[in-house]
């Protein structure tokens, strides 16, 4: 379709005294238009080939990197579509949603944060242990949409409200795992499974309700008991601490106590075992002493006992003073020898009788 050129100007020669006039530029565009159309039909063609050519690119869209395209036909679902260009039927047939699958959300179990501050939600927060022991638990969860038809069309109103879903399974789940728990593990070193049994048991709930929703993390703030028996809970604190601290004296002692003792048993029984040992050798021997003897003895009786005799008694008066008396010493002056005297010295004094 060619161009046209108001009245009065040629082309490359600017106008010299004022713009050209508004109706009389449209008016020579309608008779071009009339001219290469006959009787106005094809104006009405092109309209509409115009018109459809804008309704059918309208069903071009862009999905982000962090989304995907939920496509419906009359409200149906047919389709998801990955990020990039992709093309649609136009609206009414069909439409297209793009959720943020990659977006991380957070929401606040029994408290919320406000100015940097933490405002607690008791209504949330206090529930029941396994021992029957009230808790006050505040929590955090993380989560993102991990099917993005399921989480359009199985959740009531997720774009008004995205929260109630995960905060409802979230109080059901932590209360479930509480109430199977008790008091001192919750306080002590129990979190940490607390966490990953809460997490589980959220994810079962979401995946039963087919949510379309992934749990990522839950984390404990807070795990105190209530705020009317915090003193009671420090003193039973305290009194643990002391019975540890007991125990561990205890054991100390203990294992300084049973190293010396064990050590002093086993000297002894091996000295016994030492002495057990020697005695029956030197009883051995003095068997076989005692019958060597008797076999002597049978083969020489007499020169055996005489033998004997003078052994044994050699044995006793062996470093003794002696004194012989002779049969006569009744009659006139004890006869005395000194036996033991030698080079004119005394022999000691033993008293009467000797």
């Amino acid at each position: 379709m060619g161009g046209f050129i108001p009245q009065g100007l040629t082309w490359g020669q600017a106008p010299q005294n004022q713009p050209p006039d508004v109706e009389q530029v449209i008016r020579l565009a309608q008779e071009k238009l009339a001219n290469l159309m006959p009787n106005g039909k094809g104006l009405w063609t092109v309209v509409f080939i115009v018109i459809a050519i804008l309704w059918l690119s309208s069903g071009i869209y862009v999905v982000g990197p962090d989304e995907e395209g939920v496509v419906v036909r009359f409200g149906r679902y047919v389709q998801t579509t990955g990020s990039g260009l992709n093309y649609h039927l136009p609206y009414p047939v069909e439409s297209v949603y793009k959720p943020k699958v990659t977006q991380v959300q957070r929401i606040e179990i029994g408290y919320r944060s406000r100015d940097r501050a933490m405002v607690d939600v008791q209504g949330e927060s206090l529930m029941l242990t396994g021992d029957e022991n009230i808790i006050d638990i505040d929590m955090s969860v993380q989560y993102r949409i991990h099917n993005a038809a399921d989480y359009l069309f199985n959740v009531r109103n997720p774009t008004a409200d995205p929260f109630t879903v995960v905060r409802n399974a979230a109080e059901s789940a932590i209360r479930q795992v509480i109430g199977r728990s008790k008091i001192d593990d919750a306080l002590t070193t129990g979190k940490a499974l607390i966490q990953e049994n809460t997490k589980k048991a959220m994810q079962d709930i979401l995946n039963l309700y087919q949510s379309g929703l992934l749990i990522t993390a839950v984390q404990l703030q807070q795990v105190a008991p209530p705020q009317e028996v915090v003193h009671a809970f420090k003193d039973v604190a305290s009194a643990r601490e002391d019975r540890e601290r007991a125990i561990n004296e205890a054991e100390g002692y203990s294992n300084d106590i049973l190293p010396k003792a064990k050590g002093e048993a086993a000297r002894q029984l091996q000295e016994a075992e030492g002495y057990k040992l020697a005695k029956v050798s030197r009883a051995e021997g003095e068997v076989k002493r005692f019958l060597a003897l008797l076999t002597e003895y049978n083969k020489a009786k007499e020169v055996t006992k005489t033998r004997l005799y003078l052994e044994s008694m050699e044995e006793v008066l062996t470093g003794m003073n002696k004194v012989l008396v002779s049969p006569n010493a009744s009659n006139g002056v004890l006869p005395f020898l000194p036996l033991n005297q030698k080079n004119g010295q005394q022999p000691p004094q033993t008293g009467k009788g000797e």
